[in-house]
């Protein structure tokens, strides 16, 4: 009588595990979003660098008392070109909106805030990317939600267009602005 290896039982388990992750997977609240270690903590601290002619970004606009929005923008970013009116109707709607330009070379920033419109209350710059790097930024655009003492409630991976903006974003927002009042 021939024995069967038991080697023979590895691909059905690999395959069955592999399935199960899936499974996992597709059975989480949102499958597209990225978890953010620094949601419920404070914000990290900003640069100490800005655009010229623009109003410096410190730690203390962050815990002004207001939900502010952080977000992290390019000009060489086409995502960030899409985002942008949003960020200037958010501004308009009277939304404390603040940004820090990343890895831009300062003339092209300048140049795409005066072509685009300037949103922002104020400007920090981040040429190496360090501070992305702390707040946990994988690639612009994103957009943190602030609370009135600077803790993180809510980070948005992507441009705030369309429905991800509506359906993900805005509620988020809105949740903010709620418990501000």
């Amino acid at each position: 009588m021939a024995r069967i290896s038991p080697l023979v039982a590895i691909p059905p388990l690999a395959f069955a595990g592999l399935a199960a992750m899936f499974l996992w997977g597709m059975g989480r609240e949102d499958p597209t979003a990225l978890p953010s270690a620094l949601v419920g903590r404070q914000a990290p601290a900003v640069p100490a660098t800005t655009l010229p002619g623009k109003r410096q970004l410190t730690d203390a606009d962050l815990r002004g008392g207001e939900v502010t929005l952080v977000n992290f923008w390019a000009s060489w970013c086409p995502p960030c070109r899409a985002e942008h009116p949003t960020l200037e109707a958010l501004t308009a709607e009277g939304i404390n909106v603040v940004g820090i330009d990343l890895k831009d070379p300062e003339p092209a920033a300048l140049r795409f805030l005066a072509e685009h419109g300037d949103p922002f209350a104020a400007l920090a710059t981040d040429p190496q990317g360090r501070t992305a790097i702390e707040w946990g930024v994988t690639a612009p655009p994103e957009t943190f939600i602030l609370d009135g003492e600077g803790n993180i409630l809510h980070r948005h991976a992507g441009p705030l267009i369309r429905e991800d903006y509506t359906n993900r974003f805005r509620p988020e927002l809105d949740k903010a602005l709620a418990a501000e009042r």
